[in-house]
């Protein structure tokens, strides 16, 4: 990671603004990212293979893969930390083409993911696991707007400020993970 300051974003992004991050800038996001998990992606992906529109504009926006726990009185949102990235792996390149210019999750992604944000021009972000309690406070308000029934894995529009991610995976091919864990083999051998 870098030491310069975070980069503030607002969604929907540009194309612009995702091109010019780098593996390892933090990044502020601020405005509107929708909660995803596996089996919304799957169905995403179902509603685009019938030919049928989106639950929402996918243009630009961000997918965070979440599903909060249920707020206590007074608060928008319970906990709410990512979940494992690989599982929407099938369904994200499909979700890439149609616009969707960011994800949230944690862990690593498939190559064909990695392949589809350089042909897309889109980025992985991860947020910190096991920090969902602090990570729902940057949450301005939840709204649920599809697949009900999932229960907290139902899509929300969230309206967030100031939600702190890093850049895993950016738009020119660059990997954190892997860039960290060379660096540690040589350091190793040092």
């Amino acid at each position: 990671m870098t030491d310069k300051a975070p980069i503030r974003l607002s969604t929907p992004l540009k194309k612009e603004e995702v091109l010019a991050l780098q593996a390892g800038d933090r990044v502020l996001l601020t405005g509107v990212v929708y909660t995803a998990r596996d089996v919304a992606h799957r169905r995403l992906v179902e509603l685009l293979d019938r030919g049928l529109g989106l639950p929402m504009e996918i243009e630009g926006q961000v997918i965070y893969f979440a599903g909060p726990s249920p707020a206590r009185p007074g608060q928008v949102t319970g906990s709410i930390g990512p979940t494992t990235s690989y599982r929407m792996d099938p369904y994200s390149p499909r979700l890439l083409e149609k616009g969707l210019r960011g994800m949230i999750g944690k862990g690593s992604r498939s190559r064909q993911v990695r392949e589809a944000l350089q042909r897309f021009g889109a980025v992985y972000l991860g947020a910190t696991g096991g920090a969902g309690a602090l990570l729902a406070r940057a949450v301005e308000s939840a709204e649920v707007i599809a697949f009900e029934d999932l229960g907290p894995e139902a899509i929300r529009r969230l309206r967030v400020r100031d939600f702190p991610a890093v850049v895993i995976n950016d738009a020119h091919g660059r990997d954190l993970y892997e860039e960290g864990q060379a660096r540690y083999r040589v350091e190793q051998a040092s």
